[in-house]
């Protein structure tokens, strides 16, 4: 039995580790500085981002991690999914999708205009995966992200 709930205080440890088996996957673990208590507070004490758990048979074997972002053209706020990960072992039952329907639910109910994701350009079994959610590919745009400083300025929190 597969459902989705929201993550509460204590589930912090299971989101970290999620968080590595998904860098892993990404080829990205030398990248992840966070620990239980920077997400802790992002998560539960200012609240930026939220997390949806996935559990199947009593184990988590899901995330979604999202936050609010807002389209200047729209005049709407919108939800920017951060992080989708499925377990290598469940993955190919819906959970996925499961998970980014209710993602996509949580938006409309809260009248956002937009759901956007980035996907690794290597991975193509999601790449060809998101058309049939309606999902349309933003080829023209280029992601720029700046980590620690921009002219002398420091972006850490």
């Amino acid at each position: 039995d597969f459902h989705i709930r929201p993550a509460k205080e204590d589930d912090v440890g299971t989101i970290l580790s999620l968080i590595k088996e998904l860098a892993e996957f990404e080829k990205l673990s030398h990248e992840v500085t966070a620990t239980e208590a920077t997400l802790h507070r992002s998560l539960f004490e200012l609240r930026v981002a939220e997390v949806l758990l996935g559990v199947f048979d009593g184990e988590v074997v899901a995330y979604a991690i999202f936050f609010y972002n807002f389209s200047t053209f729209l005049g709407l706020p919108g939800i920017y999914l951060e992080d989708l990960f499925v377990k290598p072992k469940c993955r190919g039952h819906g959970f996925g999708k499961a998970m980014l329907t209710q993602v996509a639910s949580i938006a409309h109910d809260r009248g956002c205009g937009r759901l956007e994701w980035s996907v690794l350009d290597w991975n193509k079994r999601a790449i060809d995966f998101y058309p049939s959610l309606g999902a349309k590919s933003m080829d023209q745009w280029i992601i720029h992200r700046v980590t620690g400083r921009l002219s002398g300025q420091n972006f850490r929190c």
